[in-house]
Formats: C-alpha cells, sequence, structure tokens
C-alpha cells in the first residue's frame, strides 16, 4: 500500500480535479442501480409482472391461494382461473395502489368481512364466475369508500347466498359503487330493499335470471339509477305494484326485452303503462307476446282494450253479474214474504194439526210400551194368549 509523507499535499494530488469528474459517474451508478432493483422486484412464482404497465398476472396457475410478494407498484391484478376457495383479509396486504382487482373464475365459495378493506385505492372488483356461498356481512367494506364497480355476474352459489348478499350490500359501506352486475345468477326474487344503501348506483344489470316478479321495494334508494336491465327473465307481466317500482327509479332507462309475457287481460295495466313510458325503455318496440299462442309475435304495445277486449267485457260482465244479484235478492224476498204469509193464514190449521200428529205419537208410544212390558213378563204374556184364546 502506498503511504503519502506529512508533506505531500492534497492539492498536489489535485484530489479537487479527480473527484469532481467522478461525482455525476457514481450518481448515474446509484440511479441505473435502483432503476434495476426496481425492474428486476421480486415477482410471485408463476406469474407474470410488468411494472411498465403497473400490471401483475396470475392467469390458469393452478393458484390455492393469493399468492404473497406481489409488488407494492401493482395497480392492475388478475388472479384468475384458479382454484382459490376463500379469500380474506390476509389475502391482499401492502396493496394500496390496487385500482383494478378480478378474481373471476376462481371457484371463490367465501368472502370474509374486511377481505378488501386495505385496498385503498380499490375502484373495479371483479368476482364473477366463482361459487360465493358464504358473503360476510362486511365482504365488500373498502376503506374511503372508493369502489365503483362490482362484478357479481355468474358468482352467487344458491338461492341462501342472495340472503348474504343484501345483508353485505348493506353493511359494506358502498355509497359510491356506480356499477353493479348482477346477471347470470338464476335470481328468482329480489330480498326487499336490497339496494336500499347504494343510493350513488347508476347501472344495475339483472339480466339473465329467473326474477318472476318486481315486489318489496326491490329498487327502493336508487333514486339516482341510470341503466336498468331486466332483460332475459320469467316475467309474465308486470302488475300494479311492479310498476309503482320501476316508477320509483325515473331517470333509469329500462330494457325488458325477452320475457315470456302472456298477453290475457292481467297484462292491459303494462300494456298502457308501456305506451306512457316508451321514452325510457329501449327495446319498447321489441317486446312480444310469448302466450297464447294466437297472440305469439303481437307486440305488447298493440295489446290493450281494443285487442283483448278486456275492458268492454269486463264492465259489461260486472253490470250484468251486478243486476243478477239484485233480482235474485228481491225473487228470494219475496218468497219469503209469501212463505210467511201463507203459514200466518193457516196458523189454527197447523196448530191442530201438530196436536193430531201429538197425540198419535203419544198413542203409538204407549202400545210400544205394553207390548214391552208383555214381553218382560211371561205372566202378562200367558194371560195375554188366555185372553185371545
Amino acid at each position: 500500500m502506498r503511504v503519502l509523507s506529512p508533506s505531500f499535499s492534497i492539492s498536489a494530488l489535485g484530489p479537487a480535479r479527480v473527484s469532481a469528474p467522478n461525482m455525476p459517474d457514481l450518481a448515474r451508478r446509484l440511479v441505473l442501480c435502483a432503476l434495476l432493483g426496481s425492474v428486476y422486484a421480486s415477482c410471485p412464482p408463476r406469474c407474470e409482472c410488468s411494472e411498465a404497465a403497473l400490471t401483475v398476472k396470475c392467469v390458469s396457475r393452478d393458484l390455492r391461494s393469493v399468492p404473497a410478494g406481489i409488488p407494492g407498484y401493482t395497480r392492475n391484478l388478475f388472479i384468475t382461473g384458479n382454484q382459490i376457495g376463500r379469500v380474506g383479509p390476509e389475502s391482499f396486504k401492502g396493496l394500496d395502489n390496487v385500482t383494478n382487482l378480478s378474481l373471476s373464475n376462481n371457484r371463490i365459495s367465501e368472502v370474509e368481512s374486511n377481505t378488501f378493506a386495505g385496498l385503498r385505492a380499490l375502484r373495479s372488483l371483479d368476482l364473477s364466475n366463482n361459487q360465493l356461498a358464504v358473503i360476510h356481512p362486511e365482504a365488500f367494506t373498502v376503506h374511503n369508500q372508493s369502489l365503483r364497480e362490482l362484478n357479481l355476474s355468474r358468482a352467487l352459489y344458491n338461492h341462501s347466498s342472495v340472503t348474504d348478499l343484501a345483508t353485505s350490500l348493506r353493511w359494506s359501506s358502498l355509497g359510491s359503487l356506480k356499477g353493479l352486475d348482477l346477471s347470470h345468477n338464476g335470481l328468482i326474487f329480489l330480498p326487499s330493499r336490497i339496494f336500499s344503501h347504494l343510493g350513488s348506483l347508476r347501472r344495475l344489470q339483472l339480466s339473465n335470471n329467473s326474477l318472476v316478479a318486481i315486489h318489496n321495494s326491490s329498487f327502493s334508494g336508487l333514486g339516482r339509477l341510470e341503466e336498468l336491465d331486466l332483460t332475459l327473465n320469467a316475467l309474465k307481466t308486470v302488475p300494479e305494484e311492479g310498476l309503482r317500482e320501476l316508477d320509483s327509479v325515473p331517470g333509469a332507462d329500462l330494457l325488458l326485452g325477452e320475457n315470456p309475457f302472456t298477453c290475457s287481460c292481467g297484462i292491459e295495466p303494462f300494456a298502457l303503462w308501456l305506451n306512457r313510458s316508451q321514452g325510457r325503455i329501449g327495446d319498447a318496440d321489441g317486446l312480444a307476446c310469448a302466450f297464447p299462442a294466437g297472440m305469439r309475435n303481437t307486440s305488447v304495445l298493440a295489446v290493450g282494450s281494443l285487442t283483448l277486449g278486456c275492458r268492454q267485457w269486463g264492465a259489461g260482465a260486472d253490470l250484468a253479474l251486478q243486476t243478477s244479484y239484485v233480482f235474485l235478492g228481491i225473487v228470494l224476498g219475496f218468497v219469503g214474504l209469501v212463505f210467511l204469509f201463507v203459514l200466518y193464514l193457516n196458523r189454527k190449521g197447523i196448530k191442530k194439526r201438530i196436536n193430531e200428529m201429538r197425540e198419535a205419537s203419544r198413542e203409538l208410544w204407549d202400545g210400544y210400551h205394553y207390548r214391552f212390558e208383555v214381553d218382560s213378563d211371561p205372566r202378562l204374556s200367558q194371560v195375554s194368549s188366555s185372553a185371545d184364546v
């Protein structure tokens, strides 16, 4: 090692001249190392990571749980086509930047409360094509209510999970939710006031279910709704209660196509409402009767009193029925009066006849009583026989 003498001055070495040119180079190297370190940040096994796109994909990798070590820069996270049975609060720790999360087609059956609470920037959550059987009350809670889109298409496993969903929608603080997709779930009914806590909802997808009626204040609280899709359900008609439900969302554009409407007299109120509300029903011209056979493919808009003859026939039938009831009452009253009058005129004869029947009955009874005593006493029987001789 070379040792500098005490007389050797710092200026002789020219440290300023040597170090000055090296400082920018050192800074560049440090920046390069930092960039390389970030580029080669850890990526979970069987996943693909792109920092440039801020995206991580773990697609069809037969994962049994959400992988650990997902980079913190991730904004778009796709974990789809795997075998994940449940998700909980521990599944997404340290992912403050995730805005779009897709967990579709994973066979998820259980979502615990506060599973997504730590995803403070989450705006879109896709849980479609799963088998949700257990949905905890605060399953969809996100701190600061950042969630805007929730996709649960083909996600509900059975009808009991609908009740869990209704509870979760009430308790999960989804006041900022704009879009909710519940299509393709085989829904037969909607629990009462299921959407009442989704005051900011704009789009509601209920297509491809089996809804047979609209009632129980199903759309209560959806005053800001802009789109409501009820296509491909099992609606045969929409009675007056259902029409009031649809009128409770006056700003929403409706889709009602591909329902098996039965064009009998019961559909007349719906047909009249449909004609009044054509402006907000996007497929009004395409709504057609499915039953009866004679009305098949007839436009529901054209169905009314002139086609079915419900109102005129019904009015005439009601009047005739009322008249018949009045006439029948008068006849029965008259017959009753005549009967009472006849009884009054024949009251003495009737009394005499009753007395005669009473005497005849008494004599008959005495005869039976005597024969009974004779049969029960042998001595009387012998006396009776000798008397007969």
